[in-house]
């Protein structure tokens, strides 16, 4: 995930979705994650204290600051580049059981009350973002539990 001042989902020319400040979540779902998994990340990105209070210091989440959350597809996240110079993504789920998850994690969140955009699954997606700080942070969850 990271944190942004603003960020946008085109696809095929067309605005699929835009955010103003919040966070850019970049889902990748592995074999074997399933809702629980999603739920657990987005009760966690809710929570999670990332955005500047008065002193400059992280300690505020997404709902104290009103942001807002765009939730994006990613598989290459499962890429595996250990071994030759095509990376493999055999540890991707396929699609018709990673998009549950996806789904589930954007409707966890909004759920939450953070007000929540997705970009197209499936689809060659163009993503702009303008990372604030910059503030990336790798969550991990397998299991129904944080890593």
């Amino acid at each position: 995930m990271q944190r942004v001042s603003e960020a946008a989902v085109t696809v095929n020319g067309e605005l699929v979705a835009a955010i103003g400040p919040g966070l850019v979540v970049l889902a990748g779902v592995a074999t074997g994650d399933d809702v629980l998994d999603a739920e657990v990340a987005a009760d966690k990105i809710t929570g999670l204290r990332v955005f500047a209070d008065g002193a400059g210091l992280m300690n505020r989440s997404i709902l104290e600051t009103g942001g807002e959350v765009l939730v994006v597809s990613q598989f290459t996240l499962l890429g595996d580049a250990r071994r030759g110079r095509r990376p493999s993504f055999t540890g991707a789920a396929d699609p018709e059981l990673a998009a549950p998850v996806v789904e589930g994690l954007a409707q966890r969140l909004s759920d939450n009350g953070v007000p929540t955009r997705t970009g197209r699954f499936g689809a060659k997606m163009e993503v702009s973002l303008v990372n604030d700080g910059p503030v990336t942070l790798v969550l991990e969850v397998r299991g129904g539990r944080v890593l």
